[in-house]
């Protein structure tokens, strides 16, 4: 494995320092909770390992949402970072082939790199509304391509595979006898009705998600994937023992707690965010300078500049940061130029959002 630092982590609010950062629209999730806004109080737990699989609870409570799933198909890993890193890892050597949609979230484009393996990016294209054509995932796929690796909703666009698509991507992927893997961290925020967990469509699909987007939970770094093979979920295992052994005590209680408000969670928090996205979509009506594909999903989307800002694109950013102190994800973070970024509208405040899109039409002007 050859490592190196994502352009997205070495650029990001926390190495830049939040207190530079004035109207921080570079997130990627919904603002962060406490444990008082989730109304918990840690208990006197004993710190001991623990189930090497995640708890049992926890891993029922995530199971319940998919059809035909138990607990023993989920595994509890350090995020959905650490879900993706066991997977790549464990799937995929130098001598094996993935196929791989861009834009994407940088772990799904990092690691296979670091690990060597072949790659085929199918990119997505705004003049095409950033959707997936499955026919192209069929012309990609070799002999050797032992993973078709896709997001939904997606990061950075928040657009959705319809279920035709989806379940097109089961059947392409089982016929030539390769696993899919579709990453599901926003499936909780998806304004219309949420696909099903698409690992439960075949034993060859594995899912993957996490509690970080949708709950405003990311510094307890619960994700998990889901895997109806037997077989292959032991080698997961495998890996996620050698890697941690097993996860926190104390954040698989929190995760718990969370997934069991789930109900009270998520309704108001769609609702919210289906608002918040209606502000961002007035702006970009009256916004001549960006153009957008219009997100189904998530908290993000994806921006494009209708021409080139004064100074280009590096001015533009300077002057969001150094004059107007606001921060977006520039498409370099994502293997796309520049002219693209990615807007954050779930972690903000309503005030905050508003700012921070006045300070984008201000950059953009000069």
């Amino acid at each position: 494995m050859r490592y190196a630092r994502m352009p997205i982590e070495v650029e990001s609010p926390e190495e830049y320092g939040y207190a530079r950062i004035r109207w921080n629209l570079s997130e990627s999730s919904v603002a962060d909770q406490k444990l008082s806004d989730l109304g918990l109080t840690i208990p006197d737990l004993t710190l001991l390992y623990g189930e090497h699989r995640g708890r049992i609870r926890l891993r029922e409570l995530i199971a319940a949402e998919g059809q035909g799933l138990s607990a023993d198909d989920v595994l509890v890993t350090t995020g959905a970072a650490g879900a993706l890193f066991i997977i790549a890892t464990s799937l995929l050597s130098a001598d094996d082939h993935l196929v791989v949609i861009r834009p994407n979230y940088a772990t799904n484009l990092e690691t296979p790199k670091a690990i060597g393996c072949a790659v085929t990016h199918v990119d997505l294209a705004f003049e095409d509304g950033f959707r997936l054509d499955p026919e192209r995932i069929v012309a990609a796929i070799t002999p050797r391509t032992r993973l078709v690796s896709v997001t939904c909703p997606h990061n950075p666009t928040g657009v959705m595979l319809s279920r035709a698509e989806l379940d097109a991507l089961v059947a392409i992927t089982a016929r030539a006898g390769c696993r899919l893997l579709v990453d599901e961290t926003y499936r909780d925020l998806s304004f219309d009705a949420p696909l099903p967990v698409a690992a439960g469509l075949s034993e060859h699909v594995i899912s993957v998600a996490s509690l970080s987007k949708a709950y405003g939970v990311p510094g307890i770094r619960i994700g998990w994937l889901v895997s109806r093979d037997p077989a292959l979920r032991e080698v997961f295992l495998a890996a996620s023992e050698q890697i941690s052994i097993c996860g926190s005590v104390m954040d698989e209680w929190v995760a718990e707690q969370v997934m069991q408000r789930r109900g009270q969670i998520l309704p108001p928090r769609l609702a919210q965010m289906h608002a918040r996205l209606g502000r961002v979509s007035a702006w970009i009506e009256g916004e001549p300078l960006l153009e957008w594909v219009k997100p189904s999903g998530g908290v993000v989307c994806f921006p494009r500049m209708t021409s080139e800002p004064p100074g280009g694109t590096e001015g533009f950013y300077r002057r969001l940061l150094e004059d107007h102190g606001a921060y977006v994800g520039p498409g370099h973070w994502f293997e796309r130029p520049d002219s693209y970024f990615r807007l954050g509208y779930g972690w903000p405040t309503d005030r905050e959002l508003d700012a921070g899109l006045a300070a984008i039409s201000a950059a953009l002007r000069g």
